[in-house]
C-alpha cells in the first residue's frame, strides 16, 4: 500500500471516528449527491485472486449489501436514481449499483445477494460473447498463464525466436499475454481460432479447458440468462456489443447499435444508458452518443454525482476488493469525495 492511501485511509478513520460520517450522511448535501456504485466480477473460484482490481469474492460483496442495509441507504435503480437527481428529488443517502460487462458470474454470484436485499441493480452487458458463449480470450489466457505461475511458457511457437518466458512474476506473465495477443492480432484470428488457441495453450499448460468450459470461467452470460434475469427485473443496458472503444464515428455507432439490437432481441426492452468500455471517453465521443438517443453515459471516475454532471460523464465509484471498509463507507457518506482521486479507467478487460 503506498504512501498516499496509508494517509487517506488514516484521515478517514479520523473523521469516522469523529463522527463526521454519519453527519455528513444525514446531511442536505448528501441528499443532492448520488453514489453510482461500479463492480466489474464477483468470484465464482479464484478470479479475486488472479485480478483483484476487477474481481472481488463473495463475502465481500455481501458485507458491502449489509452496510448499505444496516447504515440505511436507499438502493434505487439507475434510471430512477438519475431522473430523480435531476428533478431534485433524491432520497436521503441514495446509491445506485451497476455492473460492468455481464460475466457469468453476475448471474451465479451477484444477482442472487442482491435478489435476498431486494436491491435493483443494472448491468452493462456487452454482448459479443452472449452470442459466443466462450470464455474471453484475452482474460482466459491470463488466468491460465497464472494458474500455472510456477511454469516457463514456450513462445517460440508464437513470437519467431527462441523465447522462453517465467511466469512466476507479473511482468514475465504480461510479456507471455503479450505474445499470445499479438500473435492473435497479426494473424487475424476470428473468435473461434482464438478459442482454439486457448485450448492449445491449456493443454501447454496442463490445465483442463474442458474443466473451465463446464464451470463456465470467464464466460459472460448467455441470450437465456440474460433474458430470465430481464424478466426477473434486472435492468441490462449499452456497452458495445465488442467491448470496443472505435476513434471512428460510424463504427463508434455500430458497436451501439449492434449492441443494442441483440440486448432489445434479448430482453424487449430498448436500452438508452451506456458505459464506456473501460472507462475510456473522450469529448467528441459525447454528440456521438446524443445522436443515438443515448441519455446518460457512466465513466470509471470516481466521484458523486449531482444535478450539475454532465448526463453523458457521470462518475462512479469502482468498488474493488482493495477498497478497505472504511473508505467504501466514506464514499457512501460523501467523505471520501473530498480527499484526492484518480481516475480508475486504466483497466482494458477484453
Amino acid at each position: 500500500m503506498n504512501g498516499l492511501k496509508t494517509i487517506k485511509r488514516l484521515c478517514l478513520h479520523t473523521c469516522k471516528g469523529l463522527g463526521m460520517y454519519r453527519k455528513l450522511g444525514n446531511s442536505k448535501w448528501r441528499r443532492r449527491h448520488l453514489l453510482i456504485l461500479c463492480y466489474h466480477g464477483i468470484s465464482t473460484e479464484d478470479e479475486h485472486e488472479w485480478q483483484p482490481a476487477l474481481f472481488m469474492p463473495p463475502d465481500t460483496f455481501e458485507a458491502r449489501l449489509e452496510l448499505l442495509r444496516t447504515k440505511g441507504y436507499h438502493v434505487l435503480a439507475l434510471h430512477e436514481a438519475v431522473d430523480r437527481l435531476y428533478a431534485e428529488d433524491l432520497p436521503e443517502r441514495s446509491v445506485a449499483i451497476t455492473f460492468d460487462d455481464g460475466g457469468y458470474d453476475f448471474y451465479k454470484r451477484a444477482y442472487p445477494v442482491l435478489r435476498s436485499y431486494g436491491y435493483p441493480s443494472t448491468v452493462y452487458l456487452t454482448t459479443f460473447y452472449c452470442d459466443y458463449n466462450r470464455p474471453i480470450f484475452n482474460l482466459i489466457c491470463s488466468y491460465m498463464l497464472w494458474k500455472r505461475r510456477e511454469r516457463v511458457f514456450d513462445a517460440r511457437n508464437f513470437a519467431g525466436s527462441e523465447l522462453m518466458i517465467a511466469l512466476d512474476t507479473n511482468h514475465g506473465r504480461d510479456a507471455a499475454l503479450e505474445v499470445l495477443l499479438t500473435f492473435a492480432d497479426r494473424e487475424h484470428l476470428s473468435a473461434e481460432e482464438k478459442d482454439q488457441l486457448a485450448e492449445h495453450i491449456a493443454s501447454d499448460l496442463g490445465i483442463d479447458y474442458e474443466e473451465l468450459l463446464a464451470k463456465r470461467i470467464l464466460h459472460l452470460m448467455n441470450r437465456s440468462e440474460v433474458a430470465k434475469l430481464s424478466e426477473d427485473g434486472v435492468d441490462f443496458q449499452l456497452h458495445t456489443h465488442r467491448h470496443r472503444t472505435p476513434r471512428d464515428r460510424d463504427l463508434y455507432v455500430k458497436e451501439i447499435f449492434d449492441n443494442r439490437a441483440r440486448i432489445e432481441e434479448m430482453t424487449g426492452i430498448r436500452p438508452s444508458h451506456f458505459c464506456y468500455p473501460s472507462g475510456i471517453y473522450q469529448r467528441q465521443f459525447l454528440p456521438w452518443l446524443r445522436d443515438v438517443q443515448v441519455t446518460t453515459a457512466t465513466t470509471c471516475d470516481p466521484g458523486m454525482v449531482t444535478r450539475h454532471s454532465d448526463p453523458l460523464l457521470l462518475p462512479r465509484l469502482v468498488d474493488s476488493t482493495s477498497l478497505a471498509p472504511v473508505e467504501f463507507e466514506g464514499w457512501l457518506s460523501g467523505v471520501a469525495s473530498f480527499l484526492p482521486t484518480r481516475s480508475a479507467n486504466s483497466q482494458e478487460a477484453f
